[in-house]
């Protein structure tokens, strides 16, 4: 059951975050030390302040140019204010990366992706234009590639590739990622990975087996067990043959939805397209969408 005050008040919280310009505390000490050693023009504006205002503008589903009079008419305590150019440039060059809560317990993520459209284009637009010239060429799409925490359903690891990248392909790098964090941090580890049945491949049962985290993936329904495969894979294949329904519980393979959960999250929140152009920037988005993302979860 949803406790609604609570919730509202976190939706109180998201415009409070928005617009609270902590950045003005630290504004002269972040540009002193961004500038240290700079060769050419120095930077006039923090990084805190450009990330401020691509979280507003990805929250408002802002155009640069209104982006720019929204920052000129709240700001009026900051010192100057950027023009929409130097806000596009900026942004796009921002190292930006998926925050999450410390973690200090082992963790079971679920993997999966989600297509994010490339244009804000119109069905009847495709309808009207799309099959008519041949020589058209569709622009395809985007695909995010996401691991989720499924106790706090926060993102761990974000990439984004084209349309034409196997999920598969993309498991160990999520995982990578989230490992790279141990480093720092050893206080937690992976236990399990929920994941569909375009992650089932050997290749991805060997590696979960040599980072020691126990496969949690529903094999195809073809599949069966074979001294070729891994050993995991044919401890999975033979588990889910005898009783889907046992091992699917004994998995927590329902928390998998947890991800799903996540997607649509992201596309009611900033949409179901990206703004940019350019595929490099189209990521540079997606990364700040996904940060964005778990700054407001944990305000729930």
């Amino acid at each position: 059951m949803i406790d609604w005050p609570s919730y509202n008040r976190s939706l109180v919280k998201r415009g409070e975050i928005l617009f609270s310009y902590d950045f003005l505390d630290t504004w002269d000490y972040e540009l002193e030390r961004m500038n240290e050693n700079k060769k050419g023009k120095k930077y006039k504006f923090p990084d805190s302040f450009i990330l401020a205002i691509g979280y507003i503008r990805y929250s408002f589903h802002l155009p640069y140019r209104q982006t720019e009079g929204i920052i000129k008419a709240t700001g009026k305590s900051i010192p100057d204010h950027p023009s929409y150019g130097h806000i596009c440039k900026r942004i796009n060059k921002l190292n930006v990366y998926i925050d999450n809560s410390k973690m200090d317990d082992d963790i079971v993520i679920a993997v999966d992706s989600t297509g994010i459209k490339i244009t804000n284009r119109g069905q009847w637009m495709d309808d009207k234009w799309g099959n008519k010239t041949k020589t058209r060429k569709k622009k395809g799409y985007l695909k995010i590639h996401v691991a989720v925490d499924i106790k706090t359903k926060e993102i761990l690891a974000l990439e984004v590739t084209d349309e034409k990248v196997h999920d598969g392909k993309i498991m160990p790098k999520l995982i990578e990622h989230i490992l790279k964090r141990r480093n720092k941090n050893k206080k937690f580890d992976i236990k399990s990975v929920l994941a569909d049945g375009s992650y089932d491949s050997n290749k991805n049962f060997k590696y979960l087996e040599r980072k020691k985290i126990r496969p949690s993936i529903k094999v195809r329904k073809n599949s069966i067990m074979a001294p070729k495969n891994n050993m995991l894979r044919n401890i999975e294949v033979n588990s889910q043959i005898k009783d889907l329904f046992k091992w699917k519980k004994k998995r927590r393979y329902g928390y998998r939805w947890m991800v799903e959960t996540a997607f649509s999250s992201i596309k009611r929140m900033f949409g179901e397209h990206t703004s940019a152009t350019k595929f490099q920037n189209m990521v540079k988005e997606m990364v700040m969408k996904g940060s964005l993302y778990n700054l407001f979860s944990r305000l729930v």
